[in-house]
């Protein structure tokens, strides 16, 4: 199984949108379709709501990976929000 992890930059992410940010599904249409399919689960369970809302310690699994979330570094500067 293949295990990845994102670094939260906010305070969640919506599951359609992490699919999409790690590469689990090449868009957002097909992250919304995988999810409505009941292909995705969130913490061991089957996740239908597209946008539900992430955030540090969930785990999703979808297609043999699994994507912690976890917290940004400490220290760690992001000039995307800057």
């Amino acid at each position: 199984m293949q295990a990845l992890e994102l670094e939260l930059r906010g305070e969640h992410i919506t599951l359609d949108a992490l699919l999409k940010a790690v590469g689990l599904a090449p868009s957002g249409g097909r992250a919304k379709a995988m999810i409505a399919a009941g292909q995705v689960q969130v913490d061991g369970r089957e996740e239908l709501r597209k946008t539900c809302k992430l955030r540090v310690g969930q785990v999703v699994a979808v297609h043999g990976a699994r994507v912690r979330i976890v917290a940004p570094a400490p220290g760690r500067i992001d000039n995307e929000e800057t």
